[in-house]
């Protein structure tokens, strides 16, 4: 196929739903694919529901350039008007997680958690914006290579004041929570529930609650305790039994009240060896939580933490071993996850690294000295992030900005300390 939507190049139909399709584009001027859903002009002219799918849309086009995160798909342009409503969004060629939800196809359990773990932190993101996503399920969760996913279809969406997803006949009845299915006032609480249901279905490849009718569904979902996965799956480790149940809770209050109270419990999961190993010492989930601990990156936002992740490299070291070694050349600096380091010169002790400090960064301040000034060696058994120079300069902007301005509250509270100790001599 080959035609325009405006400036848009279609390529192929991606797939198509009861009122919209989904195409695969080229956007000429930005160089880039893109993924469009259009409204069906039946649905659009449907007396009953035309209307509400109009406000869907406008519900989701609003959303253009507000959601930046780097696991929720991009929105880049909208039209809606009275004949054609369309929305242009960042196009994530590796399926759905849909994919994944029968017994035959079931992720690794640790690959589970790291995704689950990324919808908490994109789905918080969403919520300090005033927006709570009310359709959360497994099509509306996309891959994005092997361990990365992209939130998407923001339509049914509560932003702000707006109560447009109040609406009943929006939304997918078996992962809707209950005060959902009665259509209560709904906060980011009900997208918790949603989201454990995922889990749920990810685990065993079933979802919590069937019926063989939409009415026999909601009775279930309001009155019925979900099962246990370990009921369906008796191998799982019994942290998934309790993170279901409690994501799921009939009444609010019961759930985890933040996303970081479940993005927590899930990073603790993996910390405290309750998983099979996954050929990693340092798991996503662990690494993003270890790196938002550390003051140094009090100031980055959740998507310049992703970033560091990206270009940063973990290791673990053995008690003993030289990292800098003075008058070496080099412009890797690093940062304490774990363990302590000392610092000497010519034999003498001048500090003690401990987790959260950084050593090597002069190398990458003073570009016309990148020699070491000093030996580090490792004390305890620690784990480090290391980050090259040559990595920091492509970071974005806003990243390497925070990088500088934490590079020189380190140097301030490093003169602070030698002032300090030369004022008690």
């Amino acid at each position: 196929m080959s035609r325009k939507l405006g400036k848009y190049e279609l390529i192929k139909k991606l797939g198509a739903g009861a009122s919209s399709s989904v195409y695969l584009a080229r956007d000429p001027f930005a160089r880039r694919d893109v993924a469009i859903k259009v409204a069906s002009p039946e649905a659009l002219s449907d007396p009953d529901k035309g209307s509400i799918y109009s406000r869907l849309f406008l519900n989701e086009a609003s959303l253009v350039g507000k959601l930046n995160h780097p696991h929720i798909v991009q929105i880049y342009d909208a039209v809606v008007a009275e004949t054609i409503c369309y929305i242009v969004m960042e196009y994530v060629a590796g399926g759905t997680l849909e994919q994944y939800t029968s017994p035959g196809r079931l992720l690794p359990l640790n690959r589970i958690v790291e995704l689950i773990f990324k919808c908490t932190r994109a789905l918080d993101f969403a919520h300090r914006l005033g927006i709570t996503h009310r359709d959360i399920k497994p099509a509306n969760i996309l891959l994005a290579g092997d361990n990365d996913i992209k939130i998407g279809d923001f339509g049914a969406a509560i932003t702000g004041q707006n109560q447009l997803s109040q609406v009943g006949a929006i939304g997918s009845p078996a992962y809707m929570s209950p005060e959902q299915v009665l259509e209560r006032p709904l906060d980011h609480r009900t997208d918790i529930y949603s989201l454990g249901v995922v889990l749920f279905q990810l685990l065993t490849g079933h979802l919590p609650f069937e019926a063989e009718n939409q009415a026999n569904l909601v009775y279930r979902i309001v009155h019925d305790e979900a099962p246990l996965p370990s009921s369906l799956r008796p191998d799982l480790p019994p942290a998934f039994d309790r993170i279901v149940a409690r994501a799921m809770a009939k009444e609010r209050e019961q759930r985890y009240q933040s996303w970081q109270e479940l993005a927590q419990e899930l990073t603790d999961t993996v910390r405290r060896g309750r998983l099979p190993s996954a050929g990693s010492d340092f798991p996503e989930s662990e690494r993003f939580d270890t790196l938002r601990a550390l003051p140094f990156f009090t100031d980055f936002s959740d998507a310049e933490l992703w970033e560091v992740l990206r270009f940063s490299q973990w290791r673990r070291i053995p008690p003993g071993t030289l990292m800098l070694h003075d008058g070496d050349s080099g412009d890797a600096f690093a940062f304490v996850a774990a363990g302590q380091f000392t610092v000497s010169k010519g034999g003498m002790p001048l500090d003690v690294l401990c987790r959260g400090d950084c050593f090597g960064e002069m190398a990458v301040l003073n570009r016309h000295a990148s020699t070491r000034g000093a030996d580090v060696v490792a004390l305890t058994e620690a784990d480090i992030v290391v980050i090259r120079g040559e990595a920091l300069e492509k970071a974005s902007d806003a990243c390497r900005l925070h990088f500088y301005q934490g590079f020189v509250d380190v140097l301030v509270s490093r003169l602070n300390i030698a002032n300090q100790r030369l004022a008690g001599t």
